[in-house]
C-alpha cells in the first residue's frame, strides 16, 4: 500500500502522532490532517536519499608538495641523531640487569 493517503482529524493525530510517523516512514503512507473537516496539514514521507560513499569525500582537499616519502631534512642535519650518536659512542654498551624475584635462584 505504498503511496496511500489517509485523512485523520487533528485530535486523533495528536493522540497517535508517533505511531503515524512510524507508519509513514515504514510503509510510505501519507496523511492529510484535518481540523473541523478542513485539511490543514499533510504528513508525508521524506525522500529516501541513497547513502553516500565515504570514498572520495576529501578529494581535492589536500595537495602533494614534493616528495612525500623522503625525510624533510637530510639525516646529517638532524641534531637528535647527532646527539644520539655522541651518547652511544661515549658510553659503553649497557646491559639491563634482570631483577631477581624473591625466592628465585641466581643465574
Amino acid at each position: 500500500m505504498a503511496g496511500k493517503t489517509g485523512r485523520i482529524p487533528a485530535t486523533e493525530f495528536k493522540a497517535k502522532c508517533l505511531e503515524l510517523m512510524d507508519r509513514v516512514a515504514e510503509s510510505r503512507e501519507s496523511f492529510v490532517i484535518t481540523k473541523r473537516g478542513k485539511p490543514v496539514a499533510r504528513l508525508v514521507p521524506m525522500d529516501r536519499k541513497p547513502k553516500d560513499s565515504i570514498f572520495g569525500w576529501l578529494r581535492g582537499e589536500a595537495w602533494e608538495r614534493g616528495d612525500i616519502v623522503a625525510p624533510a631534512a637530510p639525516p646529517g642535519e638532524w641534531e637528535v641523531l647527532k646527539e644520539w650518536d655522541e651518547l652511544n659512542a661515549a658510553s659503553p654498551a649497557r646491559r639491563r640487569r634482570h631483577r631477581q624475584k624473591p625466592g628465585e635462584k641466581s643465574k
